[in-house]
This record gives structure tokens, C-alpha cells and sequence, in this order.
């Protein structure tokens, strides 16, 4: 996958306050919408016999301009690091103005888990080199 993967979406009126701008939290669900999107295209499932389970450890938002209702919003995703059971994914939201309309950029790290006892258990070699992929 060439550069970052890239999910446009719209802005929708119960995601914002009385002055017509995002309200903060919906930030983070915007970056879970992107990562399962990035996620879905490089063919990694959540659910399924070869389901994978990833438990969000660490989430930095850094809000640059506001976002509006009704705006379309261009979402990227990036692996940035992969350690033995963490995956670090750079996510950015750009208003329809391109690169220098950067609206947030968000910093997640997921660790892949045994469901059954909540402890990290090490990333699958096919995830890993998918998430690798460029």
C-alpha cells in the first residue's frame, strides 16, 4: 500500500456542540474509524476464525483547527513502529485543503492480547508484515 492509507468521510450534526465544532471525544472515535478502515483494507479481521484482538494502551490527540459539522474529512493511517506484541499507528485528520489543512494528528498504541487472560501475547507474523507493508 503506497503512503498512508486515506478514508474520506462526512462530519455528522450529533457529533458536534451548539457552535457547530466537533466535540473533542469524537476525535478518538474518528481514529477508530480510520483504523478499522486502514485495518479492513490490509485484510486483517476482528472478528472470525483468524480474529485479532487489539486493546488500545495509549491515545494522544493534538488538535490543530477545528473540524465543522458537515465538513468532509480526509482520514490517514500509518504503522509507525511494531514491537513484539504493540503496533503504533499514526492517524491525521486534514480538512478537504490537503497537507496543510491538518485538523488533528493522533497517536494510538494497540496491544494485541489472549482474551482469555488479558495479557500481551505476540503479533502474527501475517499481521505483522501486512501492517509492515508500504
Amino acid at each position: 500500500m503506497p503512503g498512508p492509507f486515506t478514508h474520506r468521510f462526512r462530519v455528522r450534526y450529533a457529533e458536534v456542540d451548539p457552535q457547530s465544532v466537533v466535540f473533542n471525544s469524537r476525535y478518538l472515535e474518528y481514529a477508530d474509524l480510520i483504523l478499522t478502515e486502514y485495518w479492513r483494507a490490509l485484510d486483517l479481521h476482528f472478528s472470525g476464525d483468524d480474529a485479532l484482538e487489539f486493546h488500545v494502551v495509549k491515545a494522544v490527540v493534538e488538535y490543530k483547527r477545528p473540524i465543522r459539522a458537515d465538513e468532509e474529512i480526509d482520514g490517514t493511517a500509518e504503522t509507525l513502529r511494531i514491537g513484539t506484541s504493540s503496533v503504533t499507528t499514526e492517524i491525521a485528520l486534514y480538512g478537504l485543503d490537503g497537507e496543510d489543512d491538518l485538523r488533528a494528528s493522533i497517536e494510538l498504541v494497540h496491544v494485541h492480547v489472549d482474551l482469555e487472560n488479558g495479557t500481551p501475547v505476540p503479533i502474527p507474523d501475517h499481521a505483522r508484515a501486512r501492517l509492515l507493508a508500504k
